[in-house]
């Protein structure tokens, strides 16, 4: 995939949306192929291999949901969430389904163009680190294979659980993963209503990679959804 020609499959029943989509996207040099339907979305999906799915939750054959998770179950490109839908609960059900970003309507075109560019920095990443066990986000190594996390060349010492919570992260680097997410993956599925755990051990976990565990600009928190393991910015700040 090459930017800024990524091809762009819309799953948008919303004639209106549609044309405002075609308009905008097409305008900046991408490709873009449109579904009313979640059964013609997957359909488009598997026949012509798009670099990024923009999905609308309320399809008139299925939900949007069940739409991501049989993506999920073989596609490798990003999923986008498009949806009127504010509510926190939506959100976090669309990224636990699989998909990597949520965008709020009404939204703007500059809005949905900056996501884009981020799930397409982000595919390129995907695709780099996938002839590689190493995962590095600015000065931290992650080495998945060897079980080895460095900063700035010096090895992190890491308790068996800061690791598996940090290499489930880097697993899926600029993607948010939810909190349920995470606690069934490190302490599995009994553990996933306790997202205390989370707070204690990513406290720990930023006391060890992060240069100002207080302004953590490598593992972000995106409240009352999930965290994130992105490259440092200047202006990148979480909190627990």
């Amino acid at each position: 995939m090459t930017s800024p020609t990524a091809r762009l499959l819309v799953i948008e029943d919303d004639r209106q949306i549609q044309r405002f989509l075609a308009t905008a996207l097409e305008s900046h040099g991408h490709e873009l192929l449109v579904a009313d339907t979640a059964a013609d979305g997957l359909r488009l999906a598997a026949l012509r291999q798009p670099d990024i799915a923009l999905v609308d939750l309320g399809l008139p054959d299925r939900s949007g949901l069940e739409v991501i998770r049989e993506l999920r179950g073989w596609y490798r490109g990003a999923i986008i969430v498009l949806s009127a839908r504010s509510q926190e609960q939506e959100k976090v059900a669309a990224l636990d389904a699989g998909a990597d970003d949520y965008v709020t309507k009404p939204f703007g075109i500059g809005e949905l163009l900056a996501r884009l560019r981020v799930a397409e920095r982000h595919l390129r990443e995907r695709s780099a680190d996938a002839a590689s066990s190493v995962v590095a986000i600015g000065d931290l190594s992650i080495d998945l294979a060897a079980h080895r996390v460095a900063r700035a060349g010096v090895e992190a010492r890491l308790t068996p659980i800061e690791y598996k919570l940090l290499a489930a992260l880097a697993q899926h680097p600029g993607k948010v993963v939810t909190h349920r997410q995470l606690l069934r993956e490190v302490w599995g599925a009994a553990h996933v209503e306790s997202p205390q755990y989370l707070r204690i051990y990513m406290r720990a976990l930023r006391r060890k990679i992060e240069a100002e565990p207080a302004r953590p600009k490598v593992l972000l928190t995106e409240i009352g959804v999930g965290y994130r393991l992105v490259s440092p910015a200047p202006d990148a700040a979480g909190r627990d």
